[in-house]
Formats: structure tokens, C-alpha cells, sequence
């Protein structure tokens, strides 16, 4: 399976911005955005002129580097959020955060989403009392997403959870702290998801 192996870190400075990709490190001072600002390469700190097809690939390029997911997949999604009814940008929004990784992730399980998708893989957590080791698999209503009673005694588990406490779980997730299970109460919606993400400019570069 294709996936990108190079230092994470250059993501976030092409784009300007943290896009969170190495858990805790992301909020300490050692964080390259905030040490290096401006773009990887020998002419990163040049200044040029964006144009509007850019502008749209580099919102494309950072929803993708959010989740963690290569263009093939991402097209995919793309294809089927235009299939379901509602607009194209916030159905696919939907379906990124509907991924049972980024569910891991939002629930405090995991410092990262590369974290969470390996934890998923390892079979670390459940659906409806069924392991699921997937990370692609597309959570539904009414689904319940645990973790698995042997993962909840390993110390590096309870570190994670204690260090992501202050983390509120988004409310289409309801979530119990001592099962440390959560259903899925509804489907994620724009104003669930924090992400500056601009859905419509994914939507114009796909449409051309």
C-alpha cells in the first residue's frame, strides 16, 4: 500500500499552518511551523503569487494531509459524497470524519491520526463487539466503538488518554469516560468538525 514516508513535519510548513501530525509535539515550541514558517525547500521563503487553481490544490492537498489519506482514496470519497444528497463539500467532510481512525482520534485515544490508524490496524479496538481493523472503515448511527479490554490496561494507553483529557469529544459521539466506548449518535456535520478546511474550493477543483 502506497504512503508517505518523509519527515511529516515539511506537510504542515508547505501549508502554512499545524496540520497536528505528531501528537504532543505539535504543541510545544519545538514544532517546525512555529520554528521555520515558511515552505521546505531552496525557495521556500520566496514570495509568489497564487493563482486560483492553487489556491484550490493547496486546500485539497491540506484535507488530505489532515486525514492522512492519498489522492486515489480521496477522489473516491469525493465521488461518493457527490452521490449522496446534500452538498458535495460538507458530505465529504462527513465521510473523512466518519473514518474509524480519525473516531480514535477524536475520542482521545490517540496523540495523532497516524497514531490512530496504527492502533486501529493492530486490532486495538472494536464495532458493535466485532474487532475492526481498518482504518478506513466509515462509522454509522447507531454503531458502537470501543476499546478492547486488553488495550485498556497497557500504560502507554492510559498516558494517552490522561494527556489527551482536556480534549472534548465532538457531539455526534456519545461518549462514556469509564467504558471508554462511545456511540455513534449521529452523523459528524460542518459545525461538528474544527478544522479550517473551506469545502467549497475542493468542491470548484474537482468540478473543472
Amino acid at each position: 500500500m502506497a504512503r508517505y514516508t518523509d519527515a511529516v513535519c515539511r506537510l504542515c510548513r508547505r501549508e502554512g499552518q499545524k496540520l497536528f501530525l505528531k501528537g504532543d509535539r505539535c504543541y510545544t515550541d519545538k514544532c517546525a511551523v512555529a520554528r521555520r514558517s515558511y515552505a521546505p525547500g531552496q525557495h521556500g521563503q520566496a514570495r509568489s503569487k497564487v493563482s486560483e487553481y492553487g489556491t484550490q490544490l493547496r486546500e485539497k492537498q491540506k484535507a488530505k494531509r489532515y486525514y492522512g489519506i492519498l489522492e486515489d482514496q480521496f477522489r473516491g470519497y469525493f465521488e461518493l459524497a457527490s452521490k449522496r444528497k446534500g452538498q458535495t463539500g460538507e458530505n465529504l467532510l462527513s465521510i473523512l470524519e466518519s473514518r474509524l481512525d480519525n473516531v480514535v482520534y477524536r475520542l482521545g485515544f490517540a496523540m495523532s491520526r497516524a497514531e490512530a490508524r496504527q492502533l486501529v490496524r493492530h486490532g486495538h479496538f472494536t464495532v458493535n463487539g466485532r474487532k475492526v481493523n481498518i482504518p478506513s472503515y466509515l462509522v454509522k448511527v447507531g454503531e458502537t466503538i470501543a476499546m478492547k479490554d486488553a488495550t485498556k490496561g497497557l500504560e502507554k494507553m492510559k498516558t494517552v488518554i490522561e494527556a489527551n483529557s482536556f480534549r472534548q469529544p465532538p457531539k455526534w459521539l456519545d461518549y462514556d469516560k469509564n467504558a471508554l466506548a462511545a456511540k455513534v449518535v449521529a452523523l459528524p456535520t460542518k459545525e461538528d468538525i474544527d478544522l479550517p478546511i473551506e469545502e467549497h474550493l475542493i468542491v470548484e477543483l474537482y468540478s473543472k
